[in-house]
């Protein structure tokens, strides 16, 4: 947490799914290519980066810093297909893919994020879903949101520091893809628009408080070489949120 606003203001809430490892669990990957599954946590380093950015600076706004820690492996204790859990807001999640895992571990850092500290805003950062990657490919986030001000700001904070993003459409079409039987919701919703469905997820967690959800699996890891990223992880993430505080949440 960083502490540079005002006593009496109200925090600004940056929140990171951090899979140190990504097997796929039950519903486990194919060998080729899994070893970069070390790079699923980039959500929790763009914050953790971000944090320490605006602490550097000395940055003249209240900010939290979330991040998910897990492993997603496979022992006699990992989730199964068809299994229901609890999560931490009371909603009830049917699990038919254990490789959906990053939703559930956003799902409860976003409740615990907004139930704890009240935020003005929430964004979280995740390499969440290939889709993405077939949508916009590796030059561009996806972007999801509540609230068009918070979305129209990103927008333009990633057009000045070149780590830009599309947004992308929500809506209750999609929402209802992931309603389940068996349980509040489902953590998958079948073949097309993944990227949306994972959103959709999202958004049950975050109540009424402004948000926007970052899907930065195709720019985290593995994207191109350019002038701001010349390595494999490039960081995505940490100057595009630094600017958004910078022009428009410091007083």
């Amino acid at each position: 947490r960083w502490n540079g606003g005002k006593a009496k203001d109200s925090p600004i809430a940056f929140v990171g799914k951090g899979v140190t490892f990504d097997t796929g669990g039950n519903s486990i990957k194919t060998a080729s290519g899994m070893e970069d599954m070390k790079g699923d946590m980039g959500g929790a380093a763009a914050v953790t980066g971000l944090m320490h950015a605006l602490a550097a600076r000395k940055a003249k706004a209240n900010v939290v810093g979330i991040i998910g820690l897990v492993e997603n492996a496979v022992d006699g204790h990992a989730q199964r297909p068809g299994d229901i859990v609890t999560s931490m807001s009371g909603q009830t999640i049917e699990v038919l893919n254990t490789d959906a895992e990053g939703r559930l571990v956003l799902a409860d850092a976003l409740w615990y994020c907004n139930d704890r500290f009240q935020p003005k805003f929430m964004v979280n950062l995740a390499t969440l879903t290939g889709a993405t990657m077939v949508a916009l490919g590796q030059h561009y986030a996806g972007l999801f949101s509540n609230n068009d001000e918070l979305a129209t700001r990103l927008t333009s904070a990633g057009q000045v520091t070149q780590e830009r993003v599309w947004r992308m459409p929500l809506g209750t079409e999609y929402d209802k893809l992931i309603d389940s039987k068996n349980a509040d919701m489902k953590n998958i919703g079948g073949r097309y628009g993944g990227a949306i469905i994972a959103a959709q997820f999202l958004q049950r967690f975050v109540k009424d408080t402004p948000w926007a959800h970052l899907d930065i699996a195709g720019t985290a890891m593995g994207a191109p070489s350019s002038e701001i990223n010349q390595s494999w992880a490039s960081g995505f993430g940490v100057r595009l949120l630094d600017r958004l505080v910078r022009d428009n949440y410091e007083g």
